[in-house]
Formats: C-alpha cells, structure tokens, sequence
C-alpha cells in the first residue's frame, strides 16, 4: 500500500492497481467533480476509482 504523504503536489498521474484507471491531476474526475488541477495527494478521502470503486491506498505512481 502507498503512503500518499510521500506524493509531492506536482502533476503526477496514478494507475488503479485493480482496472488500470488513470488519474491525471490535468483533467481531475467529472465522476466525483474533481476539478482540473487537483492532485491526487488532494483529492479527499472518500474518493474512490471512478471506474471499479477502489480505494485511494490501490494507486499506484503511473510510469509510461
């Protein structure tokens, strides 16, 4: 499990390690309304993947 407070506020992307959903900080969550530019470390902690429901501690740094 990652430790978010490791994450900087920078514009890093996060993959769900269960359906591989990305979340990119540019483009936020139109499913939660999460706005444009908030980064995952900000992102509040009910949050969950849009795509399959996992919780926030399932992301993982996303690497292309």
């Amino acid at each position: 499990m990652g430790d978010a407070s490791k994450l900087s506020d920078d514009d890093v992307r996060m993959e769900c390690g269960i359906c591989w959903e990305v979340y990119d900080p540019a483009i936020g969550d139109q499913v939660w309304q999460i706005d444009p530019g908030t980064p995952f470390s900000k992102l509040p902690d009910h949050w969950t993947c849009p795509n399959c429901d996992a919780a926030k501690h399932k992301f993982m740094v996303y690497k292309e």
